[in-house]
């Protein structure tokens, strides 16, 4: 009976063990599929979460349970959205600025006026305006905040093949400072802000620093 039950036990976790083969299997090879459904369901969400125009304690909780489950694809949304609403929720409180500063960030995924995959206008995103031509070739480029092309070492990796050098940080031989496509009106509150802020300031020096939008570096670079 027990050696029984024992091989039972060993084919349920053989069979289990097989399962999440197959799983990780199909996330891998649909992994642009699973992404692009995950943001249709995230949209959803933030529409209905913004709906009564704010944010309550239950509704982030619900929000980032539901982001939990759905990190494994590793799409760069769904992690930087999770790891900011993680954040929020450390203290098991979700205070009114942070309320407000949530729904925000979920206003700019599901608004009327700004679609997912559009960056915040000009007006609130101190992009150089008009957007100059971009040159690569042994320029200096640094991307902040979250982008929609892919992973940093896959924008990194772009720069590279294009002739451009990767920057480590916002220095004054940095010439080109790119801002993700989900860099949100909140920027100045982000992690990623102080960056913006200091090429704002070589900028301002007289520095030839130029802020970009992911869009724009995309168009220049044929991606």
């Amino acid at each position: 009976m027990e050696i029984k039950r024992a091989a039972s036990y060993s084919q349920t976790r053989w069979d289990e063990l097989q399962e999440g083969l197959k799983m990780e299997i199909f996330t891998r090879f649909n992994k642009k599929d699973i992404q692009d459904r995950q943001i249709d369901t995230l949209i959803g969400l933030s529409k209905g979460i913004t709906a009564n125009g704010e944010v309550d304690q239950a509704e982030a909780e619900f929000l980032q349970s539901w982001l939990v489950q759905n990190c494994q694809s590793d799409n760069p949304i769904v992690l930087n959205l999770l790891n900011k609403v993680s954040e929020m929720l450390e203290d098991g409180i979700l205070d009114e600025e942070e309320s407000s500063e949530l729904f925000s960030i979920l206003h700019s995924i599901s608004g009327d006026k700004t679609e997912l995959g559009e960056v915040s206008k000009t007006s609130t995103l101190p992009v150089c305006d008009p957007a100059p031509q971009v040159e690569f070739a042994g320029k200096n480029f640094l991307f902040t905040g979250t982008c929609a092309f892919g992973t940093r070492k896959q924008c990194q990796e772009a720069i590279e093949s294009l002739g451009g050098i990767n920057s480590k940080g916002v220095t004054k031989k940095l010439d080109y400072l790119v801002l993700g496509t989900y860099v949100t009106d909140s920027w100045a509150h982000e992690s990623f802000g102080r960056k913006i802020e200091k090429a704002m300031e070589y900028r301002e020096s007289g520095l030839p620093l130029v802020i970009i939008t992911e869009e724009h570096w995309a168009n220049e670079a044929g991606l």
